[in-house]
């Protein structure tokens, strides 16, 4: 098979670079590999953050907005084993690593301790540039008498319930018919009779 000019000139800069022109690999391949690597291979690969079935259907995860994940999955990269319950992530640094704006920052903060996925420690202090520290409610906390096991207060947590009616909705107590109630079309009400 004759070569094109572009295509000896897209391996001449591999060559040239020291890389080949390999595809993307699927994620069947990644876990193929990772099967197959030593266990110092594998540490090279980082943390990851273990998310059962269980916990991705609870009603608390499935109700998360997504600047609240954003800053939950952010605590748990600087989660190392030993340090929950001291996670530092003030609000000026969620809003810079995470694009997110200051309200809607404080806001996710509020959701994610409201629906139980983090429990505020030590409240920081703007003046001595202090940030908060946080306790993830899905990891063990390590104490001077032990190990607490994590509390994962997020599965007790469920929606509130609404009332609907006209004491909760104004606009339901303003219903107004399409047409006067005196001059009916149509049949009365009650059973058809035959003809």
């Amino acid at each position: 098979m004759a070569q094109t000019p572009l295509r000896r000139q897209e391996e001449m800069s591999a060559d040239t670079i020291g890389q080949t022109n390999r595809m993307p690999v699927s994620p069947f391949e990644y876990a193929r590999g990772l099967s197959s690597m030593s266990k110092s291979q594998r540490k090279k690969e980082g943390q990851y953050v273990p998310l059962p079935y269980s916990f991705l259907r609870s009603p608390a995860w499935r109700s998360l907005s997504g600047p609240a994940l954003k800053v939950w999955l952010e605590l748990h990269t600087r989660f190392n084993g030993g340090n929950n319950g001291k996670l530092t992530l003030s609000l000026n640094e969620a809003c810079s690593l995470l694009g997110l704006g200051k309200s809607t920052a404080q806001r996710a903060f509020h959701e994610l301790q409201e629906k139980g996925f983090v429990v505020l420690m030590k409240p920081g202090s703007w003046y001595h540039r202090q940030a908060h520290e946080w306790r993830l409610t899905t990891k063990p906390m390590q104490l001077a008498s032990g190990k607490q096991l994590a509390t994962n207060d997020w599965y007790d947590w469920r929606p509130r319930k609404t009332e609907r009616g006209p004491e909760t909705d104004p606009s339901a107590s303003c219903v107004v018919p399409f047409g006067d109630r005196r001059h009916r079309i149509g049949s009365a009400s009650g059973p058809v009779k035959p003809v």
